[in-house]
C-alpha cells in the first residue's frame, strides 16, 4: 500500500519571505554574478513579500537559466551553503515544528519549490528535508549550466507534474499526501493532494481556498490564530498595552528587562484575580512580544471572551482528560517555535483561607514544560490585583478612577531548575515567585470573616 508524504513550498510559506535577496547576496559576494542587480529586481522581490508571485516574477525566474549559462555549479552550491545559514533566519516558527509532526508519523517531507535545486538544496538539508523537487539547471560535463534545463520548469502544472513523478518513483500516493503553498498557482498540486494547505495565501489564493473550504494557515503564529493583513490580533491588542488606559488601577511595574526579548520562556505567576492575565500581559507586552496564555477549559468554553482567547494563540487546558496532554504539546511546541507561553501554576485562584496561606502551591506543568523544551522560567509576582478585579465580581470596579488601587507587579530572574524532579522543579518556581511578593503576604494571620467571603467565588 502507497504511503503519503508532505510537500512543501519554500518562499512564503517555509520562510516569511522571499529567499531570492539572500540567495543573489551570496551569488554576488562568490563573485557570480555582478553587484549591480537587474532593472526593477528589487521591486519585484517587495511586490513577492507583499502578495506573493506574479508574471513578472515567474517570467525573472523562468528566463534565470538563461542568465545562468556559463557559471560554474560547484561555485554555485558553495555560495548556496553559505546562503543555507541565513535562509535558516528566515524561516516561519511554526515550520519545524510541522515538519516534525510529519516525520514522526512517519511521511518523508519534500521541499517542493521553483528555485533551483543547486541554491535551494544545501538549506533543505539544514532543516532536514527527505528530498528536493525543484527547477534543475542543465550543465555540460566540465560542471558549467548551458542556459537549458533539465526536466520541467517547475511551477503551475509543472511543478504537479515533477511531484509525481518523484512520487510514483518512490511508491508515494499523492492523492493522500499533504501539501503547503502560498501562491495561486500552486492550486494544480493542492487540488491534487488530499490535505491542501494554504499557507500564508495570496488574495487569489486565499478565495479560491475559502471557496473549497481548505484549511488556512500562518506558520509565524499558533495554529488557529488568523491574520489580516499581516497582523494577528495580539497585534491589535498590543496598540491598547499602555497602562494609561487603565485608568481605574495604578500600575508599580519593576524588573521587565528580566523577559527575553526574544526566543521561547514560560512566563510563570501566581493567580489573585480575574484581573491578573491583562496584569502579566500588560507588562510581557512592554517588552515588544507576544503571549500565548494557557487558560482553563471554561475560559474558551464562554462566549465572545472564548473565541477571542483561541484567536489570540491562548492554549485550552483540560484537567483530568486526555485533553490536558493536548494543552502540553501545544504549549511545547510553541515554545519550540520560540514563543513565550504565560502559565499560572496554582491552576486557579485559591478559596477562602487558602488565598491567604503565605505558601503557595503549584501544579506540576510549569515544571514538565521546562523539562520538555528546557526553555527558561521567568517568575512573576502579582499583588493587589484582587482590588482591581475582586473575586466576587462579575466585571472589574472600572469607576474606580479618584483613589485606584495600586497593582504590583515584579518580574524576577529565571529560575534555576534541576529537570530531573517536577516536585522539586515546582517547589523552586513557586519559591521564587513567593519572594517576589511584598513582606505582607508572608505574614500568616487569621483574616476576618468578610475578607474570606471575598476570597470565595460568586455562586
Amino acid at each position: 500500500m502507497a504511503g503519503s508524504a508532505a510537500f512543501f513550498d519554500l518562499d512564503r510559506t517555509i520562510l516569511k519571505g522571499a529567499s531570492g535577496p539572500l540567495l543573489t547576496e551570496a551569488l554576488v559576494a562568490a563573485g557570480i554574478v555582478p553587484e549591480r542587480p537587474l532593472p526593477g529586481q528589487g521591486l519585484l522581490y517587495r511586490v513577492f513579500d507583499v502578495i506573493g508571485e506574479t508574471l513578472p516574477s515567474i517570467a525573472l525566474a523562468r528566463g534565470a537559466a538563461i542568465v545562468a549559462r556559463g557559471w560554474s555549479r560547484a561555485a554555485v552550491v558553495e555560495a548556496a551553503r553559505d546562503a543555507a545559514e541565513r535562509l535558516d533566519t528566515l524561516v516561519a516558527p511554526y515550520a519545524r515544528p510541522l515538519l516534525d509532526e510529519h516525520r514522526a508519523a512517519g511521511r518523508p517531507v519534500v521541499l517542493a519549490t521553483t528555485t533551483p535545486r543547486d541554491l535551494v538544496e544545501p538549506f533543505a538539508e539544514r532543516l532536514g528535508f527527505d528530498d528536493v523537487v525543484a527547477t534543475q539547471y542543465a550543465h555540460d560535463e566540465d560542471g558549467y549550466y548551458t542556459g537549458g534545463l533539465t526536466g520541467g520548469f517547475v511551477w503551475g502544472l509543472g511543478k504537479l507534474a515533477a511531484v509525481r513523478a518523484w512520487a510514483q518513483e518512490r511508491g508515494v500516493d499523492v492523492a493522500s499526501s499533504f501539501a503547503y503553498s502560498d501562491s495561486v498557482f500552486d492550486v494544480p498540486l493542492l487540488s491534487a493532494v488530499g490535505h491542501p494547505h494554504a499557507v500564508n495565501p495570496d488574495p487569489r489564493l486565499l478565495a479560491y481556498a475559502l471557496i473549497r473550504r481548505w484549511p488556512v494557515l500562518w506558520l509565524d503564529v499558533p495554529p488557529g490564530v488568523p491574520k489580516l493583513a499581516g497582523l494577528e490580533p495580539f497585534d491589535i491588542v498590543r496598540l491598547a498595552a499602555r497602562t494609561q488606559l487603565f485608568p481605574y488601577a495604578r500600575f508599580d511595574i519593576v524588573g521587565g528587562e528580566n523577559i527575553p526579548r526574544r526566543g521561547p520562556a514560560i512566563v510563570a505567576a501566581n493567580h489573585r484575580s480575574y484581573f491578573d492575565p491583562v496584569a502579566v500581559g500588560l507588562t510581557v507586552l512592554q517588552s515588544g512580544r507576544a503571549l500565548r496564555f494557557l487558560g482553563k477549559k471554561e475560559v474558551f468554553d464562554a462566549p465572545v471572551v472564548g473565541p477571542l482567547a483561541k484567536a489570540m494563540g491562548g492554549i485550552r487546558v483540560d484537567r483530568g482528560s486526555q485533553a490536558a496532554g493536548d494543552s502540553l504539546r501545544e504549549a511545547t511546541r510553541a515554545l519550540h517555535a520560540g514563543e513565550l507561553v504565560a502559565i499560572m501554576p496554582q491552576g486557579t485562584i485559591p478559596r477562602g483561607g487558602a488565598f491567604f496561606d503565605p505558601l503557595l502551591k503549584g501544579k506540576s506543568g510549569v515544571a514538565r514544560l521546562a523539562a520538555a523544551t528546557k526553555a527558561p522560567v521567568i517568575p512573576i509576582g502579582l499583588w493587589g490585583t484582587e482590588r482591581v478585579w475582586p473575586r466576587t465580581a462579575k466585571l472589574p470596579n472600572v469607576f474606580n478612577l479618584t483613589n485606584p488601587p495600586e497593582v504590583r507587579i515584579r518580574v524576577g530572574q529565571p529560575v534555576e531548575l534541576d529537570y530531573d524532579d517536577t516536585r522539586a522543579d515546582t517547589r523552586r518556581v513557586m519559591e521564587a515567585i513567593m519572594d517576589l511578593l511584598p513582606p505582607e503576604s508572608r505574614e500568616r494571620r487569621l483574616p476576618p470573616e468578610e475578607h474570606l467571603a471575598s476570597a470565595m467565588p460568586e455562586e
